[in-house]
C-alpha cells in the first residue's frame, strides 16, 4: 500500500511524517491528553512510539494516521487501524490533542478509518480498547455504533490494567452506514 490519504470534511488523515513529531511528542508529554493512551512520555520514549506507528505502515501495511486539521494545517492527533502483537483484536483507536477535544474530530476521523479498515484492509470486525473510566472515548464508540463486548488485557507493558473492548462487525458497520440501522 502506497501512501493512503483520506480527506473528511475537516480532516486529512495520512501516514505520519517526521514533521509531525514535535506535536506528537508534546501530546504524549501532556498528562491529561496521554492519560488513556499510555500515559505521559519523555521525548525519547515518544520518539520510539512515533517510529512504531510509522514503521507499522511498512511492516503491516497499515497503522494509525496522523490527523491534520484542514483549517489550520496542524497535527492534532493520531487515529486509525492498529493491531500490534498480542492485541485483543484489530482496532481503530484515537488520540487527539487536548485543545481539539469536543469538536467531533475523533468520531469524524474514526468513521473514515473504519471505512478504510473494512473496505481497504478487508477486516471483518473492529474493536476499540477503552479504559473503563474513559467516558469520552465510550461516547465516541457509541457514536460509531460500537457496543461494549467485554473486557481484556493489553499486552506488555500495558498488562497491568483491564480494558473494556468495544466494537462491531463489518456487516453491522455497513448496515449502519447505509442507514438501515
Amino acid at each position: 500500500m502506497d501512501r493512503p490519504r483520506i480527506e473528511t470534511e475537516r480532516l486529512i488523515l495520512r501516514r505520519p511524517l517526521r514533521e509531525d513529531f514535535d506535536a506528537y511528542a508534546a501530546n504524549m508529554a501532556d498528562e491529561e491528553a496521554s492519560h488513556f493512551i499510555g500515559g505521559p512520555q519523555t521525548r525519547a520514549v515518544a520518539w520510539r512510539g512515533f517510529l512504531q506507528l510509522a514503521g507499522a505502515w511498512d511492516i503491516q501495511g497499515f497503522s494509525m494516521f496522523s490527523v491534520i486539521e484542514k483549517a489550520s494545517g496542524r497535527w492534532i492527533g493520531r487515529l486509525g487501524p492498529w493491531f500490534p502483537e498480542g492485541w485483543p483484536g484489530p482496532e481503530v483507536g484515537w488520540g487527539i490533542v487536548r485543545d481539539a477535544w469536543g469538536k467531533g474530530y475523533a468520531s469524524e476521523g474514526a468513521t473514515a478509518s473504519m471505512d478504510f479498515a473494512f473496505d481497504v484492509l478487508g477486516w471483518d470486525r473492529v474493536i476499540h480498547s477503552i479504559a473503563p473510566d474513559n467516558i469520552a472515548s465510550q461516547g465516541v464508540a457509541r457514536k460509531l455504533g460500537s457496543r461494549r463486548l467485554g473486557t481484556a488485557k493489553l499486552p506488555e507493558p500495558y498488562d497491568d490494567k483491564t480494558i473494556d473492548v468495544w466494537g462491531q462487525s463489518r456487516d453491522e458497520w455497513r448496515t449502519r452506514r447505509r442507514g438501515d440501522a
